[in-house]
């Protein structure tokens, strides 16, 4: 009997995190995206050109590149729960300052707490995707990481739709403290799962040589590329399908944002159910997954540059969230299945970095081409980073090569 009452409160406790990381995940990407679907009302209200815009969402993706690795040794060192505990306080601190610097039409201000949600929303990534894959056995590790990496586009989904119905109601600056409020909740349910300890995370700290072997190694490395073309794709789609939707089909800035939030949202699907395909369809091959994703997304993304129809487009959206998020879902347990379990950690940060340096790039980089030459361009453009993918993943090495 006490065995039972142990097994049934270790699985609740192991839920617990999940949950707790889902949501503190999902408070962070809400409110980083958030502005992406509000765009045309921060252009007006703070006068500024697109490229300079896409930098209040592409800011948070720089300092997430920047303090990704020294985010997972922090990790390896330090109390989880401690720095979970800073970067909820630092998301917090970042959605008020954000609200006032906003309100007073302060831009560099803006820009700059942005800089300090990106801290919080690589903290609690890195924290997530370690501690999560680390608290199952290592048959469900692809399962369980791909439901915790679904809260990326879960919360994307939430910036992207609600933001536009929060600004018409309280104004676009209110959409950044409101989400990152949402971490409390989460913070909450996590320390209250780990009162006791936060399993997966007693391994030892990795030496020179194992982290030599692992920033010299071309699986690794191929894997990260991956990312950062996946990630590229992802940010480019969530940061102007709003805008070109509102420019090109002359619809309003509400339904704009609604017919985003399907990308993300079928993204989320996406995400949760790479683990089980891998494992179910290809029996357990993690490579045809990410080259069949790249083959699908490559024409679907193409297609925005020449579909006129509403309803053609939001086929499309479909597609392209579904293949690239698949392809999302799944590397944080590929890589992890690449390397020894002493620097998985370590593999995971430097995956988040390259990924998220994908994504600060690509909006800024599709904002110059819409300013220079438009929409279509840009897609086309897109349509070439998303073929890339599929040369770049024939030379995957599976994880038992």
């Amino acid at each position: 009997m006490s065995t039972q009452t142990n097994t049934t409160g270790s699985r609740l406790e192991t839920l617990g995190l999940v949950v707790g990381f889902f949501v503190l995940s999902t408070a962070a990407a809400a409110y980083e995206i958030a502005p992406a679907s509000v765009l045309p009302l921060i252009q007006e209200t703070l006068r500024l050109k697109a490229s300079t815009a896409g930098w209040l969402v592409s800011i948070m993706y720089a300092t997430a590149v920047v303090t990704s690795i020294p985010t997972g040794i922090v990790l390896d060192r330090f109390s989880v729960r401690r720095v979970v505990c800073f970067g909820t306080v630092a998301l917090v601190v970042a959605g008020v300052w954000g609200w006032y610097a906003a309100t007073a039409g302060a831009y560099l201000w803006l820009l700059v707490s942005r800089v300090l949600g990106g801290i919080a929303y690589v903290i609690f990534w890195n924290a997530g995707a370690n501690v999560v894959g680390s608290a199952v056995a290592s048959r469900h590790r692809a399962t369980a990481v791909g439901v915790f990496t679904a809260s990326a586009p879960v919360g994307f989904a939430l910036g992207q739709f609600g933001s536009p119905l929060v600004a018409d109601v309280a104004g676009w600056p209110a959409i950044l403290p409101l989400y990152a409020a949402l971490g409390v909740v989460g913070v909450t349910i996590f320390l209250l799962a780990t009162r006791r300890h936060v399993p997966g995370v007693d391994a030892a700290a990795p030496d020179r040589t194992a982290l030599r072997a692992l920033f010299t190694s071309r699986a690794v490395w191929t894997v990260c590329v991956l990312c950062f073309l996946a990630y590229s794709l992802y940010l480019f789609v969530n940061t102007w399908l709003p805008s070109y939707l509102v420019e090109g089909f002359d619809i309003s800035l509400a339904t704009g944002g609604l017919l985003t939030a399907l990308f993300p949202a079928i993204g989320a699907v996406g995400r949760s159910s790479s683990g089980v395909i891998s494992d179910r369809v290809f029996n357990g091959k993690r490579r045809p997954v990410v080259v069949l994703s790249f083959v699908v997304a490559t024409p679907a993304i193409v297609a925005f540059a020449f579909v006129s129809q509403l309803g053609v487009v939001v086929g499309t959206v479909l597609a392209v969230g579904f293949a690239i998020q698949l392809v999302t879902g799944l590397l944080f347990s590929y890589i992890a299945e690449l390397v020894p379990v002493a620097v998985r950690a370590t593999a995971v940060s430097l995956l988040t970095s390259i990924g998220l340096l994908g994504a600060f790039a690509a909006p800024i980089a599709a904002g110059i081409i819409i300013d220079q030459a438009g929409y279509d361009p840009a897609f086309l453009v897109a349509g070439g980073v998303a073929f890339l993918g599929v040369l770049v993943a024939l030379r995957a090495p599976e994880p038992n090569e």
